[in-house]
């Protein structure tokens, strides 16, 4: 605990952002106290304005600026292939990598019952939908590595491979990625290597 309940306060809202813990949100605190007003002032209305001037993708439910974003409204893109992903910023770093042209879904989570996490809350209906309406031929399947992200991949081969699409091949991102790790952290060689190197699921 500070002497300033304010700094407190800076301390417990920066903690509550992913991979900060005490010690880096006590040094992100004193960094911004010390820093010039125009550095704080400018993070600020960069939160705001990327908050105000960011919309869901209706296609893919990706974040973006706009809708269709840039990525769905590519006419260059392999529209027979469709990566499945938990986040944003799964997307982005698959991007990053350079090893996919094809279109994305992001299903907004993982299966897992204990955070309330079930079927319903991820957006599985779409993704079938995609499948059925758009001439898919190929769905990857990386989501993370993870218990949670396993039983996802697994929940949704199953029911793609039941929807009733004719030559539908479902893939899994190869193990590449390093098990219990976040696609969102990983370096673009090990994400690339994943995509190139997934397997079926089922056939």
């Amino acid at each position: 605990m500070s002497s300033s309940p304010a700094m407190d306060r800076l301390v417990a809202s920066l903690k509550r952002l992913p991979g900060i813990g005490e010690k880096s949100a006590s040094r992100l605190a004193y960094f911004l106290l010390s820093a010039p007003e125009e550095l704080s002032r400018e993070l600020s209305e960069s939160i705001a304005r990327v908050q105000r001037d960011t919309v869901v993708c209706e296609t893919c439910f990706t974040l973006s600026d706009r809708t269709p974003c840039p990525i769905c409204s590519q006419d260059d893109r392999d529209r027979t292939t469709i990566c499945v992903v938990e986040e944003p910023a799964d997307m982005a770093a698959i991007e990053r990598s350079g090893g996919f042209r094809g279109l994305y879904h992001v299903l907004g989570g993982a299966l897992s019952p204990i955070d309330g996490m079930g079927p319903e809350t991820l957006r599985v209906v779409e993704l079938e939908h995609r499948v059925a309406t758009q001439g898919v031929k190929e769905v990857v399947l990386a989501t993370n590595p993870t218990a949670e992200g396993d039983a996802t991949a697994h929940f949704l081969a199953d029911r793609l491979s039941t929807s009733g699409a004719s030559g539908l091949h479902v893939s899994r991102i190869a193990y590449g990625m390093p098990l219990g790790g976040d696609i969102e952290y990983a370096d673009h060689v090990t994400v690339s290597r994943s995509i190139e190197n997934r397997r079926a699921l089922k056939e």
